[in-house]
């Protein structure tokens, strides 16, 4: 009994086809509306930034290939850490470190790494005695705070303060002791307590308080005063009269001063000035912040962990960290000191390198090993903050020997040898698809140029989101991408002409053939992919751009054929041209030998079926 023919099962291929045109023409809009037409490019197609350190410490034993390394990595970190992709660094020598940066991040980007670069001492967190603001000379001198104001230089923004009578609310001043991003310390994510001032009634007031300041006190051996020095306003409480005449003296304004490390003893007292420029409302152009600061209390290598996360509770950018053991027991019994006492002298100051960053305020006793700093940060200076607390410390002492700039010549010149390689390989490629496949290779070369257009969307806006730089064997790996998109299609090819060489007709071959080929084109790109992925694991600097290339595109190889190559053949299948074998369609039953041949999806009399339907 003969068992009726049915109708090959086929899916729904204009719905996968009409998915991956939404999707490319979504990457696509995407990368115009974002201005992400072109890749980024690595050093050695772009040029860049070169940076020279060479190590030193008085220890002349510490110089040696573990500390290097160590310190090598961290420079990598720190700056990886900026968002600048695809920067090296090596070590030459025994005491030398190179450090190379690709161009395509911005002028500004660039020049805040080679200067955390070149920020290579040590970090420390010090207690803060008394704060001042140094102005430029010939400017009018910002006028200090109405006498009995009792607000603190660093009004946090995001958290209440310690209160203390009788303001409620600090009065506006142009005072510029705070910072441009007050910032307050709080433990862990602890809620303020009930009986403290509200968040968000501080955080209304932010620009208010901002810079006002405690009332000076009158001048003495012990404290420094306004009249010390022309250029500075100083508040706080009593100092040691040997580092008050030193704080008196430091002028923030000169670059010379404002740039020595006046950190010369972890347990002796400094004093340090902002690494930037304050830009509180109402001050002079060219103002800078400096400290009086007592014995560190934490050293930066304590600091285990940092990061800046965006608090969703209280909408605003906080920096989380964590500390090990000893730097636990030191932070928590330093915070319990300074959550006693009045501003400013309820600060930490984070002093890498001889310059503060930060001097948030600590507003409770912070136990344990982790901590917040909260604050009016915006994402960039949350990020910044978190790159120095984790990436801050270096096991040596670094000087800046040179800084040049990377012509992109030479690269370039190999990119468009590059090029030209793989525009005569995909020209081989396309004629041998032509002529081998005459109608099968058009939908071989349609799907070249899908994986292109994915290829290139993705790496131009993967730019952007992971910081990708394209750099020479990146371009190799996709020029390689195009012999496994081909074999891929190749594969499919052979398994349809099989089939049809067996008697099939051509829905029922392209059906047929699918499951066959479809497991050999997964074990193929499995295996590319499984070695690019190893390779970008193992190694290290540009080789991992090639691997990360070939496991792109090896995935994007995948797509297209699920996606394209499969639904439109299904689709080309139900045409006269392609269904019924025409010669120039690459499917002819008669060239490709098939018995018995079939036509137009009539077998010829003549010699029996060799595969019946099911």
């Amino acid at each position: 009994m003969a068992t009726p023919k049915s109708r090959p099962r086929d899916g729904h291929p204009g719905k996968a086809l009409a998915f991956i045109l939404v999707v490319m023409v979504g990457l696509v809009g995407l990368m115009f509306a974002q201005n992400l037409t072109t890749p980024r490019l690595g050093i050695d197609l772009a040029g860049g930034t070169s940076v020279t350190l060479t190590a030193s410490s008085k220890d002349p034993k510490a110089v040696n290939e573990t500390n290097m390394a160590t310190a090598a990595s961290i420079m990598l970190k720190r700056v990886n850490g900026m968002g600048v992709s695809e920067a090296e660094t090596q070590v030459q020598g025994s005491k030398n470190i190179i450090v190379n940066i690709p161009k395509g991040s911005g002028k500004d980007d660039t020049r805040n790494a080679v200067a955390q670069i070149g920020t290579t001492a040590k970090l420390y967190f010090r207690p803060v005695l008394a704060t001042g603001v140094s102005v430029p000379k010939g400017a009018a001198k910002p006028a200090p705070a109405p006498s009995g104001s009792a607000s603190g230089t660093k009004p946090s923004a995001g958290s209440s303060a310690k209160p203390s009578a009788p303001a409620a609310s600090p009065a506006p001043s142009s005072t510029t002791a705070g910072r441009a991003v007050s910032r307050a310390l709080q433990a862990g994510s602890t809620a303020t307590p009930s009986t403290a001032p509200s968040a968000k009634g501080a955080a209304a007031k932010g620009a208010a308080a901002k810079g006002a300041a405690k009332a000076s006190p009158a001048p003495s051996a012990s404290a420094p005063a306004s009249t010390d020095t022309p250029t500075s306003i100083t508040t706080g409480g009593a100092v040691p009269a040997d580092l008050a005449k030193q704080f008196a003296a430091l002028d923030c304004t000169d670059q010379a001063q404002r740039s020595r490390n006046y950190q010369t003893s972890t347990t002796a007292n400094a004093v340090a000035c902002d690494e930037k420029e304050s830009t509180q409302p109402g001050v002079p152009k060219g103002t800078y912040e400096k400290y009086a600061l007592g014995p560190v209390a934490v050293n930066g290598v304590n600091v285990t962990d940092a990061s800046a996360v965006f608090d969703t509770q209280r909408s605003m950018w906080i920096v989380q960290l964590k500390f090990d053991g000893t730097g636990a027991k030191g932070f928590t019994a330093t915070t319990t000191q300074l959550a006693a006492k009045q501003s400013p002298q309820n600060q930490f100051a984070i002093v890498l390198d001889g310059q503060n960053v930060s001097a948030p305020q600590v507003t409770a006793p912070i136990p344990g090993n982790s901590a917040e700093i909260t604050g009016s940060f915006t994402q960039k200076e949350a990020d910044d903050l978190a790159n120095v607390l984790k990436f801050g410390a270096l096991p040596l002492d670094f000087t800046t020997q040179s800084v040049s700039t990377v012509s992109p010549q030479l690269g370039g010149e190999q990119l468009h040898a590059g090029l030209i390689a793989g525009a005569i390989g995909l020209g081989l490629v396309v004629l041998y698809s032509l002529v081998y496949y005459r109608g099968l290779g058009l939908v071989s070369i349609a799907g070249l140029v899908v994986s292109a257009v994915l290829t290139y969307s993705i790496m131009c806006l993967l730019g952007k989101a992971i910081g990708f730089a394209l750099n020479l064997p990146a371009v190799c790996g996709a020029i390689v991408a195009i012999g496994i998109t081909a074999d891929s299609f190749i594969v499919y090819f052979e398994r349809i002409r099989d089939e049809v060489r067996e008697g099939a007709q051509l829905r029922t071959a392209v059906q047929r053939a699918w499951p066959r080929a479809r497991r050999t084109i997964l074990v193929s790109d499995f295996v590319s992919f499984l070695a690019a992925a190893v390779l970008y694991i193992v190694s290290v600097g540009k080789v991992q751009g090639f691997a990360f290339t070939l496991g792109l595109t090896t995935l994007l190889d995948v797509v297209v054929i699920f996606l394209f190559t499969k639904p439109l053949i299904t689709l080309l299948a139900r045409t006269k041209f392609f269904g019924g074998g025409h010669p120039w369609s690459g499917l002819d039953p008669k060239r490709l030998g098939a018995r018995p041949p079939i036509r137009g999806g009539r077998r010829r009399t003549g010699r029996p079926s060799v595969a019946k339907e099911a």
